[in-house]
């Protein structure tokens, strides 16, 4: 009797653990996850120094474990554009990306991740240009070193 209970209660698990994975599968997705997808000005970013800062968009920072990432926009090249930057209580492997949507966040590219390689480094991602344009948002993540699973936070979407 007992066996069988647990039996049930592995069923249960399993196939409450397959649709989760089907229902996580089935949403949106990046549509690319390199730094190469926007360094050197690909798909019209532009690369910045780690150190820059500009103006906090509107959406709150998200952290973990004192280290913070944080959306911010400002003028580079002459052009307003939004970019991630990772601070903090930062260590090697620390990583930082900004997912940049033309489609309200059905769909989006993937600005990185660039990774920390020493304790206390700020990083950021590349930078974009900025849209009046609804459907043209960003948000700002950040990965804390390299576990298994990921520790991974996003800002909203802005």
């Amino acid at each position: 009797m007992l066996t069988r209970i647990r039996r049930r209660g592995l069923v249960l698990a399993l196939a409450t653990g397959l649709l989760t994975t089907q229902v996580v599968a089935a949403g949106a997705s990046p549509a690319a996850a390199s730094p190469q997808d926007c360094e050197g000005g690909a798909n019209g970013f532009r690369d910045i120094p780690d150190t820059l800062r500009g103006t906090q968009a509107p959406v709150a920072p998200v952290g973990i474990f004192g280290r913070t990432a944080t959306l911010y926009y400002g003028q580079v090249g002459g052009v307003t554009r939004g970019w991630a930057h990772l601070g903090g209580d930062t260590l090697s492997g620390d990583s930082v990306w900004m997912d940049w949507t033309k489609d309200g966040g059905n769909t989006w590219l993937q600005c990185g991740p660039f990774e920390v390689t020493s304790g206390g480094q700020t990083k950021t991602s590349a930078a974009q240009r900025t849209s009046s344009d609804a459907n043209w948002r960003f948000r700002a993540c950040l990965r804390w070193g390299r576990h298994e699973p990921p520790h991974v936070r996003c800002t909203a979407w802005w």
